[in-house]
């Protein structure tokens, strides 16, 4: 990679081997693979350490988070279903791991909001458009990241957030409130409300992890389906169609300029679903309010 010019390489540790899921539970399985998994990931961290480039341990917090789900929500709460491709849980699980590698700081942003002077501020990516009797109106182009399903469900992102620190190092929203002239008040967000003590709220609070349904959610979906498109899109078109170009071209070498001409018209149809996502990901507005309960 290095030879070919590749900027930046990271490098990943396996993930790890789940047997709880629903075929049947195989401990002494289960704990061997994961100590070879395991063993595998710390050659993986030496390689990385010697070539000079990035490591993301995969295997580590896929553990954690895998023996404290199960242990809430029983033996059949899985990370993969065929014990080793992850379900939505275990890939957010993955995505979280290659994040902190590559460094992302997690800072969706902050809002600003000061009862007393009537005063709105918001960070980059965020314009605040209105702010009056403690409601300030908004424009986002930065969104945080939303989930979706039954917690206890394995094919749903919501149910592994407790486990680990997603929403505290990757996904932060806050809101903070200053001079609020009460000691409790309520926070309104899209359509849900919670109440918070005012120093917690002169601290802040992350509202992607408070309010897990909030007005970023229906846009997010939308592109995040696109991505899937082009991602159901890309595969097949790489490793059935890119990785046989050699393979083409051996066996039929005077239809070069077909097999061109084929791989470049799936070029033409990914970039159509990469546009796709970009026009999907358009600024959101929302409303935030702030009201004095005592």
């Amino acid at each position: 990679m290095k030879k070919a010019g590749v900027r930046l390489i990271v490098v990943g540790s396996p993930g790890n081997y789940d047997q709880q899921n629903g075929r049947g539970s195989n401990k002494e399985k289960e704990d061997v693979y994961n100590k070879t998994l395991g063993a595998l990931g710390d050659i993986d961290r030496d390689v990385a350490q010697q070539e000079g480039v990035l490591f993301a341990d995969v295997h580590t917090p896929m553990m954690d988070v895998m023996t404290k789900a199960e242990a809430k929500y029983g033996e059949k709460y899985y990370l993969a279903a065929d014990s080793v491709h992850p379900s939505a849980n275990g890939h957010l699980v993955m995505a979280y791991a290659f994040l902190k590698a590559l460094g992302c700081d997690g800072d969706i942003g902050t809002v600003t909001l000061d009862l007393a002077a009537g005063k709105a501020d918001a960070t980059e990516g965020h314009t605040v458009l209105a702010f009056a009797n403690g409601t300030a109106e908004l424009e986002s182009t930065r969104y945080p990241f939303c989930f979706f399903g039954d917690p206890a469900t394995p094919n749903a992102t919501r149910g592994v957030l407790e486990f680990f620190p997603f929403n505290d190092e990757l996904n932060r929203f806050r809101l903070v409130v200053k001079n609020p002239g009460g000691e409790r008040l309520k926070v309104t967000w899209g359509k849900a409300s919670k109440e918070y003590a005012a120093a917690d709220l002169a601290k802040g609070i992350n509202l992607a992890a408070e309010f897990l349904d909030n007005p970023f959610c229906d846009t997010f979906f939308k592109v995040d389906k696109l991505v899937r498109d082009q991602q159901n899109f890309e595969t097949p078109y790489i490793k059935s169609l890119v990785f046989n170009v050699p393979l083409m071209l051996s066996v039929a070498p005077d239809e070069a300029d077909a097999v061109e001409r084929i791989v470049q018209g799936g070029a033409k149809r990914d970039k159509a679903f990469f546009d796709a996502v970009v026009a999907a990901a358009t600024p959101v507005k929302h409303s935030i309010t702030v009201t004095v309960v005592k």
